[in-house]
């Protein structure tokens, strides 16, 4: 099953040789962002935005409401599966997932994504503190709610 991961992740993402050809993923509403500053957590006030996922197989695009212009871009550098650690066990679940890279203006952005939620973690090169950003996956809308302006808030991915 382990080997099978990556081809399975593989066919789900799409692989192509051009990098322009970004397909849809997923959605994901945010959930959270903190600062992580000498193991003091502090919440930082955030307004819900809805993230679109793309993919071309080599990188992830993470834009809002589809504004392809001011997206962020991440190299995909592991698609073999997230290690997932369950409350109160010492055991690590491996459950599919990548793993990507983002280097832009001296800020290291480190980014984990199943179907189920998105994590990024921002680590400023010339700060001690760390920014931690979680979003969770949410259903597509359908065509009446779009056209109101409506976003489902659903889980289910």
């Amino acid at each position: 099953m382990i080997r099978l991961l990556p081809v399975l992740i593989s066919l789900a993402l799409g692989s192509s040789l051009r990098g322009d050809d970004f397909r849809p993923f997923a959605s994901f509403l945010l959930s959270s962002h903190v600062k992580v500053t000498g193991g003091q957590v502090t919440p930082i006030p955030i307004k819900p935005i809805v993230f679109q996922v793309a993919t071309d197989g080599l990188h992830l695009r993470i834009s809002t409401d589809g504004n392809e212009e001011a997206s962020s871009t991440f190299e995909i550098y592991r698609s073999d599966g997230i290690g997932r650690q369950r409350k109160g066990e010492t055991a690590f679940d491996i459950i599919p997932g990548i793993q990507a890279m983002s280097r832009t203006g001296g800020v290291l952005r480190h980014l984990r994504l199943t179907r189920e939620s998105l994590t990024i973690t921002s680590f400023p090169g010339v700060s001690d503190h760390t920014t931690i950003t979680h979003a969770l996956a949410i259903a597509p809308t359908s065509p009446a709610a779009a056209k109101d302006g409506v976003k489902s808030a659903s889980t289910k991915p």
